[in-house]
């Protein structure tokens, strides 16, 4: 698999990540086949957040590869925190807490990337500055990021940061794409036209942040996928016409879309299927034309000026 850079870090990973949100519903032995089976496709970012599953997740993950004890040194682990029951909290304690909650179900001694999950309204920068300088000082975080922020929050956090921030993880798919409308639609009166996130593509790429696409088979937020979903007949006929030209699958060929894009987007993948995983990262050993970017592009039904 293609090997990407994490924003400004040295951190080197494979250009396509795996969530382990449902890695709770699995047997330790069926994550560790999940997780080995990752890493021999090139996969070696595993994302967490200490609320998926309730930090079962974590749990389950740390358990299936204390078998390997030099699998640790040769995967990057993420995780996030900041949402609670019914609020968001970025206060230094919770994130304190948060960290040494997700190392101790990890069983290990860092991460190697602490996102900010979900904007907090009633957030002080300051506070979030000095939880991000005691973990870099412990060795307990090596680099930082966000999770669905725009340019203006991220720019509040950084006056007072030390550290920089590497990583934005957005939702982005074929049939989401409001970081993409805004850009074709400018100075126009129609309502792909509206700039919903004050253009954090542009901004990510001009501060060398790297943006990593959650939900990349998913339509709305919990709706579920719309590959292979009859909802959605155009664009999964154009998936399967590009599926059947490159002899890969039709999610194949979603993920080939994201990579496509000169951003360097890092998709994060959540499936537990081993054989489907595999279909996927071979989107990284291919590149779809310009031509069969935008038909993907207007088949999700997108318009172009």
């Amino acid at each position: 698999m293609k090997k990407i850079k994490l924003g400004t870090s040295d951190l080197e990973v494979g250009e396509i990540s795996l969530g382990c949100m449902r890695m709770n519903e699995l047997s330790e032995k069926d994550a560790a086949y999940v997780i080995e089976n990752a890493m021999d496709h090139g996969v070696d970012l595993f994302d967490h957040a200490d609320i998926y599953g309730g930090g079962k997740s974590e749990e389950v993950f740390a358990n299936a590869i204390s078998a390997n004890d030099d699998l640790r040194e040769r995967m990057k682990l993420q995780t996030k925190c900041g949402i609670r029951k019914g609020f968001f909290d970025f206060s230094k304690d919770h994130i304190l807490e948060s960290v040494d909650g997700s190392l101790s179900r990890l069983k290990t001694d860092y991460v190697d990337t602490l996102l900010l999950h979900r904007p907090d309204a009633l957030f002080e920068p300051e506070e979030v500055a000095e939880a991000f300088s005691r973990l870099k000082e412990s060795g307990k975080v090596r680099h930082f990021g966000v999770s669905n922020q725009n340019p203006m929050q991220m720019e509040l956090l950084k006056k007072y940061l030390k550290e920089d921030l590497i990583i934005n993880q957005l939702q982005l798919s074929i049939v989401h794409t409001p970081m993409i409308d805004a850009g074709f639609n400018v100075n126009m009166q129609n309502d792909p036209a509206v700039v919903r996130d004050s253009n954090i593509l542009e901004y990510c790429r001009l501060n060398d942040v790297t943006i990593q696409a959650w939900s990349p088979f998913q339509h709305g937020m919990i709706e579920g996928p719309f590959v292979g979903n009859d909802a959605f007949p155009e664009v999964n006929a154009k998936l399967q016409e590009l599926a059947e030209k490159y002899n890969v699958t039709d999610s194949t060929i979603a993920i080939a879309w994201i990579l496509r894009h000169p951003a360097n987007i890092q998709p994060v993948v959540g499936t537990m299927n081993t054989e489907r995983l595999k279909d996927i990262t071979r989107a990284s050993d291919m590149e779809l034309t310009r031509e069969e970017w935008y038909e993907l592009y207007r088949a999700a039904g997108n318009k172009l000026p």
